[in-house]
């Protein structure tokens, strides 16, 4: 597994504990892609994903479009995935977790880890519709492009009324 890592959070109080951070990176929803614009600057796009268990998350999208190519100029990505919110407005604060993954992207993936990054999607997405899932996938495979996204480091914060103090470092 990745290391996951809080030494750089400033806020040590608001640690998110390793395996809530697991958790999130295991059943979120979506995710936000943080790439390095081609004209400078960033390009930040919501997108769903999933996590292999291991080393990597996988995404797809279109065969050709922004994210590719911003991914051919610059690999290194960083990938934010926010779990529960709540505003707590009479205290004018808002209680979070959150994980934030530096990767590197990697797109002209063989054919078949393209298919097994979609077939875990459709498992996570959509588990009780895998068969049509699976023919919808071999009906599009030629319209879909999937990225790999491997994760180097990561690390996990949270806001909560009652914080924990845990170990600054996990492998």
């Amino acid at each position: 597994m990745m290391k996951y890592c809080n030494e750089s959070i400033r806020r040590q109080d608001r640690l998110l504990e390793k395996e809530k951070a697991i958790q999130l990176l295991t059943t979120g929803e979506y995710g936000v892609l943080s790439l390095q614009a081609e004209e400078g600057g960033g390009y930040g796009i919501p997108v769903n994903f999933v996590w292999d268990g291991a080393f990597s998350i996988y995404l797809h999208c279109a065969p050709e479009g922004r994210k590719l190519r911003c991914i051919s100029n610059q690999s290194k990505a960083s990938f934010c995935i926010v779990g529960h919110t709540s505003v707590v407005s009479n205290k004018f604060t808002t209680l979070y977790e959150s994980i934030i993954l530096s990767c590197k992207a990697h797109i002209g993936l063989s054919l078949q880890e393209r298919l097994e990054g979609l077939t875990l999607l459709i498992d996570k997405y959509a588990p009780d519709d895998k068969a049509i899932g699976l023919k919808y996938t071999e009906k599009s495979f030629h319209r879909t492009e999937v990225i790999r996204l491997d994760i180097t480091h990561w690390s996990g914060k949270s806001k909560k009324f009652a914080t924990i103090h845990i170990s600054r470092c996990m492998e």
